[in-house]
């Protein structure tokens, strides 16, 4: 397996690192405008390459992506202390209007895995530019929401985030939503096992872990500029799913027909990736507010896309 990654910024270059410590591509070819700044990090990865798998890390261009079975897009603009991932909208479009032509002319078979936020809009501007099938453009989503959710569910449960199954959906960033009715562990709902482990789930308790994952990229920005090893992880699970054809359900972002009403819409929602990129969407069992806070994260990111469209237009 052949990955290539746009941007050898921070988020590139952790994910570069972490695909190759994971051994989960033969190859993998960095491609930035900063050309010095993508042979410096790929060099500085190779190094590392006899500790970990003989994978092979390179700098390159456009060109040398035409036998990449991925390709995870992380160029863009930063996301600065106190901006919202919406707010960098207008500049990553123009960002992208550039970046996904020469692409999709060299890899035109290609899976794109966009990580460049707001990440469900440049997912919708990525199927536009590309005119790819929607089951091969796939953004991150709440991959990485699902895991800080998992993780503080762990940590205060005194049990591991890998047990733990509850998911992020909607829209990463400020909309998302938690949904802690149909999360489980052992078979159990959280609720009965947070009562049988002596850690009741209070309300103090939800609106905490709750603040910790919506907010966890601001304070996390706030505290050292940029939020780069989460999101490689999530990148590298995503990658590890599609390279091992897994069948693995991972809430990522994708065009859905529908979502609570709103009709043609990149969000996340649970689906099955494997080698042929998203096979199946599935479709969660939501409470009623859940539900309601689903259709209200769908119909913003709604507007968002309609507002990207008018950007390329």
């Amino acid at each position: 397996m052949q990955i290539g990654i746009i941007g050898a910024g921070s988020v590139g270059a952790a994910t570069a690192f972490a695909l190759m410590m994971h051994g989960v591509a033969r190859k993998i070819t960095l491609v930035d405008i900063n050309s010095q700044r993508a042979f410096a990090e790929a060099a500085d990865i190779a190094h590392a390459a006899p500790f970990a798998y003989a994978n092979k890390v390179k700098s390159g261009t456009y060109a040398d992506l035409k036998c990449c079975e991925i390709i995870i897009i992380t160029a863009g603009a930063n996301q600065k202390q106190g901006e919202s991932r919406t707010d960098l909208l207008e500049r990553n479009v123009k960002i992208f209007a550039e970046i996904i032509p020469q692409v999709v002319k060299y890899a035109p078979n290609s899976i794109l895995l966009v990580a460049t936020n707001p990440v469900d809009v440049m997912t919708y501007v990525t199927l536009k530019l590309s005119n790819l099938p929607q089951s091969r453009v796939i953004g991150s989503g709440t991959v990485l929401d699902t895991a800080r959710f998992r993780t503080d569910l762990g940590y205060h449960l005194g049990v591991s985030p890998k047990s733990i199954h509850a998911n992020v959906l909607g829209e990463h960033g400020d909309s998302e939503v938690l949904c802690w009715d149909g999360g489980d562990a052992g078979t159990i709902p959280l609720k009965e096992l947070a009562a049988a482990l002596g850690c009741p789930i209070t309300a103090e308790i939800k609106a905490k872990i709750d603040d910790d994952v919506r907010n966890a990229a601001y304070k996390i920005i706030a505290g050292k500029g940029a939020t780069f090893y989460g999101i490689a992880g999530a990148l590298t699970r995503i990658c590890q799913a599609v390279t091992t054809n897994e069948y693995a359900i991972l809430t990522v972002s994708s065009l859905h027909a529908e979502v609570e009403g709103v009709k043609d819409v990149c969000l996340s929602l649970p689906c099955v990736v494997g080698k042929r990129g998203i096979h199946s969407v599935l479709q969660p069992n939501l409470s009623s507010d859940e539900a309601q806070k689903l259709a209200l994260s769908a119909a913003k990111l709604k507007e968002l896309c309609l507002t990207a469209e008018q950007m390329l237009a």
